[in-house]
This record gives structure tokens, sequence and C-alpha cells, in this order.
């Protein structure tokens, strides 16, 4: 029995006290005991791949930011190197992978990776977490979206153009889908695994989303995410496709529970196009926590007054960045609480 449940009411629509809010990345840079632990360690990887590390850092912004939400560390990586592609992350520069896929031997070569046999530690992580959360808060698991992560595996790094993913998509669009069939049955398994390991809620991130023409997006991004949702009907699951404005009346019709967005939307259109049966999540710039507190508080309550009192799960846009004032974010969580209390109370 969950002591906090607001974000898995939200997420079915129920009627809430107050607005649940968490922040995609808080279990990261931003907390100084993060950064204590990771000094010690030999990398992102090992802290990743160490499941009682994970859990450790998972649960710091519970307590140390009071969130409704932990949400596993991990990475949306860990999933083309369970199918045979090994990643590295490089300090300041991001995810390498070393080898790429770029022939239909290569798509063939991967394998669609068993959760517990290749991603044990993720789950084992997971069942960490919850035994030592104890039922405070619910805990999110995720994935990347296929689009995003056949876009590393074709890439081989972060790009601000993905050109080579791009080309595959033009120049051998049966081969994509070869491969993007291969990841969608990985990262359902994965997220079932997830689900029976403890996880409350997941969430399905399209962090590159936003790079591809409406029609591409449809083809090779929008009904693998939909095969996933349709595979997941055990916990609500949430979508986040960053930079993807234009497929929100196509998100409205998947069986996901909440649809999240990114600081560019504006939240009463994505209301007035997609009604009242998703619950939106979102969307305050991560730039916004630059500000003073009083800016902050100001910047957040703004944000609440578009989403409205019900079915929203406040949150930002994107990741919080990692040089962010952690005190600026206490100012944010504790706006959405304050504020969203009021609202109910007819007080403001």
């Amino acid at each position: 029995m969950l002591k906090n449940d607001l974000l898995l009411r939200a997420a079915r629509g129920e009627e809430t006290e107050r607005t649940p809010v968490w922040l995609m990345r808080q279990a990261g840079r931003i907390l100084p005991e993060y950064r204590a632990l990771r000094a010690r360690l030999s990398g992102f990887k090992e802290l990743v791949e160490t499941p009682e590390l994970a859990a450790e850092v998972t649960i710091q912004p519970v307590d140390a930011l009071d969130v409704d939400a932990a949400i596993i560390f991990s990475d949306i990586l860990v999933v083309p190197e369970a199918m045979g592609l090994p990643y590295e992350m490089l300090e300041a520069r991001g995810p390498l992978f070393p080898t790429t896929i770029k022939s239909a031997k290569d798509v063939q070569n991967l394998r669609i990776a068993d959760p517990e046999e290749h991603l044990g530690y993720v789950l084992e992580a997971i069942r960490v977490t919850k035994r030592a959360l104890n039922g405070r808060v619910p805990l999110i698991g995720f994935a990347g979206a296929p689009w995003t992560i056949l876009a590393y595996m074709v890439e081989g790094h972060g790009s601000k153009t993905f050109s080579k993913a791009r080309r595959l998509l033009y120049a051998e669009p049966e081969l994509a889908h070869e491969l993007l069939r291969k990841i969608t049955a990985t990262t359902i398994a994965y997220l079932k695994a997830q689900v029976a390991a403890g996880a409350n809620l997941v969430q399905v991130f399209d962090s590159w989303a936003g790079i591809l023409p409406p029609a591409h997006y449809h083809e090779f991004s929008t009904r693998y995410i939909a095969e996933i949702c349709d595979a997941i009907p055990e916990v609500p699951v949430t979508v986040f496709a960053k930079g993807a404005y234009f497929a929100i009346p196509e998100f409205a019709r998947l069986n996901c529970r909440t649809i999240g967005l990114d600081w560019n939307e504006d939240p009463r259109a994505v209301r007035a196009a997609i009604g009242n049966d998703k619950t939106l999540q979102g969307n305050l710039d991560p730039c916004a926590l630059y500000g003073t507190a009083e800016q902050v508080q100001h910047a957040t309550i703004q944000m609440l007054k578009q989403f409205g009192p019900h079915r929203h799960i406040a949150n930002l846009g994107h990741g919080v960045y990692p040089d962010t004032n952690p005190d600026n974010v206490k100012v944010f969580v504790n706006t959405v609480k304050e504020f969203s209390v009021l609202a109910r109370e007819g007080s403001l």
C-alpha cells in the first residue's frame, strides 16, 4: 500500500487533493549527495549497473526534494546494449557506440533481449528501491521510444541532426522497420519486467521525436509507441515525445494514461485538442529554475494556471539541468504543492 499515491491517482484521472510533482532527471547531478557518491566510482555505468547504488541515487531526490515519485536511476541506452550493441558514457561528451548499425547483417546479429538475463541489474535495482521506499511514493520505470533508440544505434552518438539515422528511413525503410521491430519487442519485454519487479508506472521517452517530419514520425515512431502502450495494461503509461507537437492528436488515441509536454507546448491548446480523457504532465521550462526564488514561484504558478487543477502531473518540460540550484528546485516543488491546494479550495 502506497502512503502517497497522488501520482497514480492523477494518472488514472481520479480527483486528487493537490497536483503531484516530480522532475525528469531528478536523480542526478543537481544533488550534492549524488556528486559525492559518483566521485567514488569509475563512472556512470558502474552506478547504473550496481543495483544498491542505483537504488540509493533513485531515493535521494525523494529525501532531498520531497517529490511525489521516484524514477529508477538508469539510462535508455541499456536497451541497445542488452541487444548486443554496447555503449560508453564519456564525461562531458555523452554516449558513444563504438560499433553502429550499418547493414542488414548488423540488424540480424542483434538479439531480442531477455530482461532477466541481459537487464537483470535494472530489475534488481527496482526491487531494492521498492524495499527501501517501503511505500513512501510510487516508483517510475522507463525506456526509450524505439525511434530514439534506433537514432543512437545508427548514429553512434548524440547529434544535432541525426542525419545518418534519418537517412536510413529514406534509403532503407524496410531495414529501419526491421530494427524498430526488434527494439520494440525488447522494450515491451523490458517494461513488463520492470512492472513485475515493482514499477508502479512507466514512461516512454522519445527524446529525438522533434527531428522527424510528421509523416516519418507517424510511420517510424508513433506506431511502435502504440504497440508498447497496448502491451502494458498493468500500470499507467506516460508518453513523452520532445518536440512532437504535431503528433498530439495521435497521442490522444494511444492506450497511455498521460502525455508529457515539453516547454514549447501550450497546455491549454493541447487540452482543447485532446479532450479530458488523458492526464497531462509538464511543462515548466528548465531554464526558469535559473531565476530568483520569486521568479521560480511566479513561473510555476503561471504553469499551474495553464494546466488547471485536475488531470495534471507537474514536471519540467525536459530534464532538470545539472547546474540548477537545488534550492530553486525545492521552490518549484513547494509552490506546486501549496498553490494547487489553494486552487482546489477556491482560496485564490
